[in-house]
């Protein structure tokens, strides 16, 4: 059956005003010829079921995500135009609490449909492929939500039965889809076109959802797959084919069970152009910049046309293709590579949105989106113990405890079955809310009792992932020692000096769980505030122990940390791509979330594996929001008094050391 690409059949998407009818074609449309044909191949990617512009964890409105705006763009390239194509690139399943809502509480029954995809439906999505986190909440779950859709899921490595070649395999979906399209040349005459879709998903889900999808479902290699099917895919009559490839652009050399194969995935001959994703990054853009076999100018990869449309809906990836049919055969001639973002940030980091949200598209999940409102502001789970920030940086804290402690009981499941199965897991959170240039009301303050979703951003500021490291005991002490950056150097039998060095960040504030220590205020740094080293026989770490002994400098150990801290942001000791060991699919925040659900009744109270070293005599000062007085009494492992100052709002209090 074939259908035409025109303006009138997304009818639906008119939004009142008379913009896409001025919008001038594409060059390629405009150029066109006689059995040339023009088509713009259009990309959303890594969508974690953003739908509305709207951060659920935060509670508001936002301008920098959901499928709604990027709607927009979407009308705009239709009547740009002749003959267009909308696919996703997989990961629309999970990822916010709206997916969370679905999953957890309303549940998906036969006949159900998923708020995600009756959005995808509405904007009238051509094809997708799976992503790893379409895997998050079991099979079952994820086959009841792919029975609503009006498109075509397609994933050629996850397989259900192997066969002796991929081609023999019995998959989880189809491997691949051949679409049948009549397209229009630029002399208005129409032809036959047959696109074939092929969708790959990092072969890493069977360790990121072992619990799942063992004894299930196997993965294969992506390109081996690939190398398998796309021959087929010529055979069956695909005129050009296009790669979805839920896998981000890594090395260029192919690695069996690779996880960001695009580089090597371009290579494979016949593959016509390449959509990627699931690193949430943008291509064509400076995030690329230097990667082997990619030509930013271009926009392609290995020679072939690709794009990544960064997450959440912030862009719409577009391939154009200009088509030749010579011989009876379609032939790229021609291509071009972009994203179109729906929001650009300012030197003041201000946000500008770009586009408006469409109003069917919003309409589509309005129902649910009223829902996850409810479901956010309700409580998950309960805390034993008051969650608040307010003496992070001077003591264990509990509002870091609790961080700490959800990515120890995540990374410790990751661990399960690899090669560092059995190695000690410790655990690196820094507090995010701890007052600053962010004013005396900016600390975390949950109080003791039910905790709702929304209370994790307070928790957790940042859309960071879950990552872990292999580092040694030595390097531990360092990530310490540079951590303790936080404070001045403290003269014995000082009066009221000020302890926190004001250039120090609090984020690289790192505490470390698993491990007990105390800090000598003593001695100088070691490091300086960009992580060089100025005293390197400062030892502003003392006691460090490891289940009661002393550490061993060589002893290996995992650190659950973050994607920042483990790229090396921050200039930490041993935390580095080089070192990473688990880069996981799931946000710092969901595992929060995940962990409060897990456990019901949660009791972060913080257990003051970490103290100042005493200094007879000697007493500091810190300055913190003035509801911090109420939990003076409860800090353990420091002695803490307010004083009667308050500077500039922020209440001033006194340790004795």
């Amino acid at each position: 059956m074939t259908s035409r690409f025109s303006l009138s059949r997304r009818g639906f998407l008119a939004t009142g005003t008379s913009a896409a009818a001025l919008t001038l074609l594409h060059p390629y449309s405009a150029r066109a010829q006689a059995g040339q044909v023009h088509l713009r191949l259009m990309e959303t990617t890594d969508l974690h079921v953003h739908v509305f512009p709207y951060d659920y964890y935060g509670d508001r409105e936002v301008d920098t995500m959901g499928l709604a705006r990027t709607a927009a763009h979407v009308e705009a390239i239709r009547a740009e135009a002749t003959n267009s194509l909308l696919l996703d690139n997989g990961d629309f399943l999970q990822g916010n609490p709206m997916g969370d809502y679905i999953a957890y509480e309303r549940g998906m029954k036969e006949g159900d449909m998923h708020p995600v995809i009756s959005a995808m439906n509405t904007l009238g999505f051509d094809a997708s492929t799976l992503g790893n986190h379409e895997f998050n909440y079991g099979l079952d779950f994820l086959m009841k939500s792919l029975a609503g859709t009006d498109f075509p899921v397609v994933s050629a490595n996850v397989v259900k039965e192997k066969g002796g070649d991929p081609t023999k395999d019995t998959t989880l979906v189809k491997p691949y889809v051949i679409l049948d399209r009549e397209v229009t040349d630029g002399a208005g005459e129409t032809h036959p076109l047959r696109v074939g879709v092929i969708g790959f998903v990092p072969p890493q889900i069977m360790n990121w959802d072992r619990q799942h999808l063992e004894g299930s479902v196997q993965a294969r290699d992506i390109v081996a797959t690939a190398e398998a099917y796309v021959p087929q895919m010529r055979e069956e009559g695909a005129d050009i084919i296009i790669a979805l490839s839920h896998s981000g652009i890594g090395a260029a050399e192919h690695e069996e069970g690779m996880e960001n194969a695009a580089v090597p995935l371009a290579r494979v001959s016949g593959i016509d152009g390449l959509m990627t994703g699931h690193s949430h990054l943008v291509f064509p853009s400076p995030d690329y910049e230097g990667f082997a076999g990619t030509d930013l100018g271009a926009g392609t990869i290995e020679g072939k046309p690709a794009v990544m449309g960064g997450y959440w809906g912030s862009h719409l990836g577009v391939i154009d293709l200009m088509l030749s049919r010579e011989g009876g055969e379609w032939r790229v001639v021609s291509t071009e590579s972009a994203t179109r973002p729906i929001y650009e940030r300012g030197e003041d980091r201000k946000i500008t949105p770009l586009v408006e949200s469409v109003d069917a598209v919003l309409e589509s999940v309005e129902a649910e989106h009223e829902a996850t409102l409810a479901y956010v502001r309700r409580a998950v789970g309960k805390t034993e113990a008051p969650l608040y920030s307010y003496f992070a940086l001077v003591a264990d804290d509990p509002s870091v405890q609790i961080v700490s402690n959800a990515q120890l009981w995540y990374v410790r499941q990751m661990m399960q079955g690899t090669a560092h199965e059995g190695l000690p897991i410790l655990s690196a959170a820094a507090p995010f809310k701890a007052g600053g240039r962010g004013g005396p009301e900016y600390y975390t303050d949950v109080p003791k009792g039910d905790v709702a979703i929304k209370n994790v951003a307070d928790l957790y500021l940042y859309p960071n992932t879950v990552r872990a490291v292999k580092i040694t005991g030595a390097q531990v002490k360092d990530w310490l020692e540079r951590s303790a950056g936080m404070f001045n150097q403290i003269e014995p039998g000082a009066t009221d000096a000020t302890l926190l060095n004001p250039d120090f960040p609090s984020y690289n504030f790192d505490v470390m769980d698993g491990v007990t220590y105390q800090i000598d205020l003593s001695q100088p740094s070691k490091f300086d505030r960009d992580g060089n080293v100025v005293n390197p026989e400062a030892n502003r770490i003392v006691n460090l122990e490891f289940e009661g002994a002393p550490i061993d400098p060589g002893q290996e150990f995992i650190v659950a940390t973050n994607n920042y801290r483990a790229g090396g942001g921050g200039s930490f000791p041993g935390a580095s791509p080089e070192t990473t060991v688990f880069e996981a699919p799931d946000t710092n925040r969901d595992v929060i979330v995940r962990y409060i659900v897990d456990q019901g009744t949660i009791s972060p109270a913080a257990d003051a594996n970490w103290t100042f070293a005493p200094m007879p005599e000697t007493t500091v000062l810190f300055d913190t929001g003035p509801a911090a007085a109420q939990y003076v009494g409860d800090v353990k492992g420091v002695e803490i008094e307010e004083t009667a100052e308050v500077v500039e709002g922020f209440q001033r209090f006194r340790i004795s050391l």
